[in-house]
């Protein structure tokens, strides 16, 4: 008698999927020995790789992939704006018709870059510096180097650039945040590559790198592009950065002007502003006294220019119009602004006495011309030379004196409003040019006062007017970013140094003038926005090592002990909102043994048990704080006569928001951002 099988036709049905399941595990994972082999070779490929640094690669593609997106963008850029200077010249003499084409062409593309950014992501608008700088300082900005502001940063600039100068906006703040963005996605790579934990250390080495080729890739200085975002952003930097920053920012420029070269643009890598100025005798020794005047004229310029971009940001956000507009209807408001400065600058109107018809790079290569524009002017020979930039600066009916003063005298005010405007923009390129405008016009100046040089008994030596607009551009550029590095930019942009010394002068007693009265363009911006911000201590102010902790500590601290429970965890989350908490040992014992987080401790009160719950839920009995939670040690701790000095400096370097005071070991207080700002804000200003 045969006994069934178990299962019956059951079995034999699971028994075939089985079989047909192993073969189409097979016939996809074919000879599993070559495969083994293969991943064994990869797995050697990539610890010989890696035995000299992950790192390097990965800075590389950085710096590799924002060059090429930076003259894609620029290449972009001048294509579409010589296609809008071709309409502008094929209508003909209408000027109803030459107006629209002028007007209405960069209106459309601003507003579309407001819209398209602000509609992906809010945090696209502006520079992007000082929110990048808060996040080097230790704050966390939520969603702010996310990936979808890369997107949206990229099409907005590209179409803010597109406006030309009649917006007068530039590009090295977004792409600093353009690049910030691309570290950070490297970086959740690298971890993934390497499969080491991300932590913050490595994720601030990767951005200190970027911003430094986000400002190598739109000049092509890598070597100032690094002391630069060093001068801006970082406060405290540490020197095992620098290598990081120099590869990276030198493989972005490399990149960047080979890439010229690769698509015929330049027969080999030269300056991005290439200038053609006499090095035998670039200045006279006497000239150092008018270089001097320069940066006496770039600060006091350049503080006027700060206190009305602040005062302007904030006269917008308070005026119940634009306040409504900005709030609601962005691409509306960029509209109108963006109309009336086109308006402003429309060739045959005003436009003609600002050379409006030149776009940012042209007017940097005419001021820079290396003759002098007040001899020329009336040569006929001169005036029919074709492909002469420095023509448009010259009117019939206006000295090139009278267009240089009018075009400083509107665009301060113009790009004073174009700073309102919610869309992705860069504001130094602006500042250079116009900070080169002043060197120019102080340095016709000179060369009319003084035709043969300052020497009329010698040979004729001439004044060199590019020269000062090379000095006015670093001074005026520097003096409002807080930056001395300028001078270098300059001389790295266009491939001269015979006038670096007076062009470093000009922009030291510009910097001296300008760092005594107004806070840099960026902390402008970081005060504007409500961002967390720490004052600079001012060498003078030597009283701030007088000054103690215990004179303005907080002195009544939220803490909790360890065998504190459900109720007074609670009544602290409900009280306070701050990320951590102190823990004490007890309440008639307040020694400081550690912190514990605010999600430690919703998770306590998820996980455990309330007085007055019902008795059929399911959760763990009452416990304690110190028996259920993770109590954290405290890295630095603030004794009450530690001076106002080094509290500031250490949260600087350490990146701390808060430092918890103790005397004996018992805490007594806490120091945060806004105790410190407060302490400052006295020492400045002494109520007695």
């Amino acid at each position: 008698m045969e006994h069934p099988v178990p299962g019956g036709l059951w079995g034999e049905k699971e028994e075939e999927e089985q079989e047909k399941v192993l073969v189409s595990k097979h016939m996809w994972r074919p000879c599993p020995t070559a495969r083994r082999r293969l991943r064994v070779c990869l797995e050697w490929a990539k610890q010989q790789l890696f035995r000299v640094g992950e790192d390097w690669y990965f800075l590389f593609i950085l710096g590799v992939l924002m060059a090429t997106i930076s003259f894609m963008m620029d290449h972009l850029v001048s294509r579409v704006y010589a296609a809008h200077r071709w309409l502008y010249q094929e209508v003909g003499d209408i000027g109803v018709l030459k107006y629209l084409s002028w007007t209405l062409y960069p209106t459309a593309l601003a507003t579309f870059s407001s819209g398209f950014s602000q509609s992906i992501t809010p945090h696209s608008a502006g520079s992007g510096i000082p929110e990048l700088k808060t996040i080097l300082m230790g704050v966390v900005l939520e969603d702010y180097l996310a990936i979808q502001n890369f997107g949206a940063r990229v099409v907005g600039l590209t179409c803010t650039l597109m406006c030309g100068s009649s917006l007068f906006l530039g590009k090295v703040g977004p792409y600093v945040h353009l690049s910030a963005v691309a570290a950070a996605y490297l970086g959740k790579m690298r971890t993934s590559v390497t499969r080491e934990y991300e932590n913050k250390f490595k994720q601030r080495e990767m951005l200190v790198a970027a911003q430094a080729v986000g400002v190598a890739t739109v000049f092509g200085a890598p070597v100032s592009g690094v002391l630069f975002s060093i001068e801006v952003m970082s406060p405290h930097f540490a020197v095992r950065d620098y290598w990081r920053g120099f590869f990276a920012a030198t493989c972005g420029a490399f990149m960047f002007r080979l890439l010229a070269v690769l698509s015929s643009e330049q027969e080999t890598i030269v300056a991005l502003f290439k200038v053609d100025l006499t090095i035998d005798f670039p200045f006279d020794l006497l000239e150092t006294f008018f270089f001097v005047i320069l940066g006496v004229v770039c600060g006091l310029v350049a503080c006027a220019y700060l206190f009305c971009q602040r005062w302007a940001m904030v006269a917008v956000r308070r005026n119940w119009l634009t306040a409504k507009l900005l709030a609601t209807d962005k691409p509306v408001y960029t509209a109108l602004v963006v109309l009336l400065l086109s308006s402003i600058t429309f060739p045959p109107g005003l436009g003609q006495f600002m050379a409006s018809r030149l776009t940012m790079k042209e007017y940097l290569t005419s001021l820079f011309d290396n003759h002098t524009w007040g001899g020329r002017a009336p040569n006929a020979s001169c005036a029919a030379e074709p492909g002469g930039l420095w023509q448009e600066w010259d009117h019939p009916s206006a000295t090139i004196f009278g267009t240089l003063a009018f075009f400083l005298l509107m665009k301060f005010w113009m790009l004073i409003l174009a700073t309102t405007v919610p869309l992705p923009a860069g504001y130094f390129m602006p500042i250079f040019i116009y900070g080169a405008a002043i060197g120019r016009l102080l340095g016709e100046g000179v060369a009319l006062l003084f035709p043969r040089g300052l020497h009329p008994k010698g040979p004729p030596r001439p004044i060199i007017p590019a020269g000062y607009a090379l000095a006015g551009a670093a001074a005026f550029s520097g003096s409002v970013t807080h930056a001395v590095s300028t001078a270098l930019l300059v001389c790295e942009a266009t491939g001269h140094l015979g006038h670096l010394l007076p062009t470093v002068l000009a922009v030291l007693v510009a910097n001296a003038i300008v760092q005594k009265h107004q806070p840099s363009f960026y902390d402008g911006g970081i005060i504007v926005k409500n961002l967390p911000y720490l004052p600079p201590i001012r060498s003078r102010h030597t009283a701030s090592y007088r000054v103690v902790v215990e004179e303005f500590m907080q002195r009544r601290v939220l803490a909790l002990a360890k065998g504190d429970g459900f109720q007074e965890v609670l009544r602290a989350l409900d009280a306070s909102s701050d990320a951590e908490y102190p823990v004490v040992e007890s309440a008639e014992s307040p020694t400081l043994v550690g912190t514990v987080s605010r999600a430690q401790l919703v998770t306590f009160l998820q996980s455990h048990e309330h007085p007055q719950a019902p008795p059929g839920e399911k959760v763990a009995p009452v416990g304690t704080l110190g028996d259920d939670c993770a109590i954290e040690p405290v890295m630095l701790q603030f004794s009450p006569w530690t001076s106002l000095h080094q509290a500031y400096h250490l949260c600087q370097l350490l990146k701390l928001q808060r430092v918890f005071v103790t005397r004996c070991g018992d805490l007594v207080g806490a120091v945060g951002w806004a105790e410190l700002r407060k302490g400052i804000e006295e020492l400045a200003n002494p109520k007695g």
